[in-house]
């Protein structure tokens, strides 16, 4: 077992916590908070243990001079200053003598947020690529690190593997919990039933495989169906098919003749659009030049009477193009089923745990993992190496 927070005396220590405040910015203006409010209790522990606070996280991706531009963490530092109701510090460095003094300048219970870690990351990738140096260098402003970023559990950077090599380290809140609920999908109470959904199945073989292998069902939808029913000897039209996988599903079918189920019916267009002309199917049935976008009712019931037969489920992925709203109907209906089948429910991340949220469904499962790479990769069973860097007990 990891060491956590509560592990440490933080009084008057100055305390370096990744988090993953990595959210959907527009215009200098958050479109979703959920990353910064699910921070929060760790960064409140902290305070309220006297600790001198000093935040680390990234946001997008960092390729060019351009990119800095529009991944400034600037707005998270106002955002998370309202959220905790006194200034938290914005340095707009990620080192160098402006943060140095900052940092020499707290007092206990003050707030620093460093600017985007993936700054480091052009021209020379520190960041990403773990460099010691970046890494000595962000622990020498602390005296102890936490990780509660475990979006960023599955990659080992300079700000999560790198730092806790040189501090005494522990997990937050947020990485503790999201490594006790993923153990519900890990050793799963059976019942256990998955539901993949997504597009490129190429992508997530192996944890198709895994989770096929662990489950009791796996429900598929989306192009992962597609691929499946196209094995099969369905005819999908113009529908989103990975041609690498066909093979591969036609073995797992073999295999799995019982266990895997597919959709029978859904919703199609001639683009992938929004806003055009919809048209409904039987998937064995489906127009030249069509689209199939989502999945439909007879799909949504027999999905749910595997969903009423289980314990445990597991979804990743929606089942449709759900950020079109005229292909929201499968996805928004499968969290409907889930919340009232009252049984675990784990949403694990990326764009399924998006859906959720945005639909309404925040409180009504188990748990919604803030993490889906890394909530993949542990339940696929891998070793998460920004975990795996951290002090045992």
């Amino acid at each position: 077992m990891k060491k956590s927070i509560k592990d440490f005396d933080l009084n008057n220590k100055r305390v370096i916590i990744r988090c993953d405040l990595n959210v959907p910015i527009k215009d200098g203006k958050i479109l979703d908070d959920n990353r910064i409010i699910q921070s929060l209790q760790t960064i409140k522990w902290a305070i309220s243990n006297n600790a001198k606070v000093i935040i680390l996280s990234h946001l997008g991706r960092i390729k060019s001079e351009a990119d800095k531009k529009n991944n400034t963490l600037l707005p998270v530092a106002i955002r998370l200053s309202n959220l905790l109701g006194f200034e938290v510090k914005f340095v707009n460095e990620t080192r160098g003598s402006v943060l140095e003094n900052a940092v020499k300048n707290m007092k206990p219970k003050d707030v620093i947020l460093v600017e985007n870690t993936r700054f480091e990351d052009y021209p020379f990738k520190k960041e990403s690529s773990n460099d010691e140096n970046l890494a000595r260098y962000w622990a020498s402003l602390g005296d102890i690190f936490i990780n509660d970023a475990f979006g960023t559990c599955h990659r080992a950077h300079a700000s999560n593997v790198g730092i806790a090599k040189f501090l005494p380290s522990a997990v937050g809140f947020l990485v503790e919990k999201e490594l006790m609920m993923l153990d519900c999908v890990v050793n799963p109470k059976r019942p256990f039933v998955v539901i993949l959904g997504g597009a490129k199945m190429n992508d997530k073989i192996k944890v198709i495989d895994n989770l096929i292998e662990k489950s009791d069902y796996a429900l598929l939808a989306g192009g992962i169906a597609n691929t499946f029913l196209t094995a099969k000897g369905y005819d999908l039209k113009a529908s989103l098919i990975d041609e690498e996988s066909i093979n591969h599903a036609k073995e797992l079918i073999k295999k799995y003749p019982s266990k895997i189920i597919l959709p029978v019916d859904g919703y199609a267009s001639t683009k992938y659009e929004d806003n055009l002309k919809v048209n409904y199917y039987l998937l064995d049935n489906v127009d030249d030049n069509m689209m199939v976008l989502d999945i439909g009712p007879k799909s949504v019931d027999i999905f749910s009477k595997y969903i009423d037969s289980c314990n445990t489920v597991f979804m990743n992925g929606p089942v449709g193009v759900s950020e079109f709203s005229n292909f929201e109907y499968g996805t928004k209906s499968i969290f409907e089923v889930l919340k009232k089948s009252k049984k675990i429910v784990v949403i694990g991340g990326g764009d399924s745990a998006a859906a959720a949220i945005r639909f309404g469904y925040k409180d009504s499962f188990t748990h919604i993992s803030t993490g889906g790479g890394a909530s993949l990769e542990y339940v696929e069973g891998k070793t998460l190496p920004a975990i795996d860097a951290i002090e045992n007990k």
